[in-house]
């Protein structure tokens, strides 16, 4: 075997390691599912983050844990229980900035964080959160970098926990 192939592989073989054991089956099944949509696209895969999957569990935690919403707070909304910023993100989007700053607020990742998120009343699974997804003009277009967001996503978080699903988007590579 080639020297230059044995490094590669020693290299290699403990980062995708690593990324498998942050990522559940089912979020490992949504990452799959969203990146092959992207593929039907037209659109590129996105590297997995590991400070987006960080903010990604730890919001779908907060929101099941915490209940942040409200009728005015959506999804995007964080409780006051936690080492981070609680805010109540409403639809005219005021708490944008909640939201962006979640990254560089609880993780070394350096830009703005962008999430889409799901709810639903049993359990979420991949399928049902990215059918849910395309399904929402806003957040498919976040998917499949549409209107505002034709942009290039240089990382993904995701994170999958009871009722919830979420997926965190960045431009910036993240460099942990």
């Amino acid at each position: 075997m080639n020297l230059r192939l044995v490094i590669c592989i020693l290299i290699l073989v403990p980062t995708l390691k690593i990324y498998s054991q942050e990522l559940t089956d089912e979020e490992s099944k949504l990452y799959n599912i969203v990146m092959e949509y992207r593929k039907q696209k037209g659109l590129g895969s996105i590297p997995i983050s590991k400070s987006l999957n960080v903010v990604a569990k730890i919001h779908v935690k907060d929101l099941f844990n915490n209940k942040p919403t409200t009728e005015d707070c959506n999804e995007h909304s964080w409780s006051s229980n936690g080492k981070w910023s609680a805010c109540c993100y409403t639809s005219d989007h005021a708490q944008a900035k909640c939201m962006w700053n979640k990254p560089r607020e609880l993780t070394n990742y350096k830009g703005n964080g962008y999430e889409i998120a799901y709810w639903n009343s049993s359990i979420a699974t991949a399928e049902n959160a990215l059918s849910g997804w395309k399904e929402s003009p806003g957040h498919n277009a976040v998917i499949i970098n549409k209107g505002m967001w034709k942009q290039q996503w240089n990382a993904i978080g995701i994170g999958i926990y009871k009722n919830y699903a979420v997926i965190w988007f960045g431009n910036e590579p993240d460099s942990n």
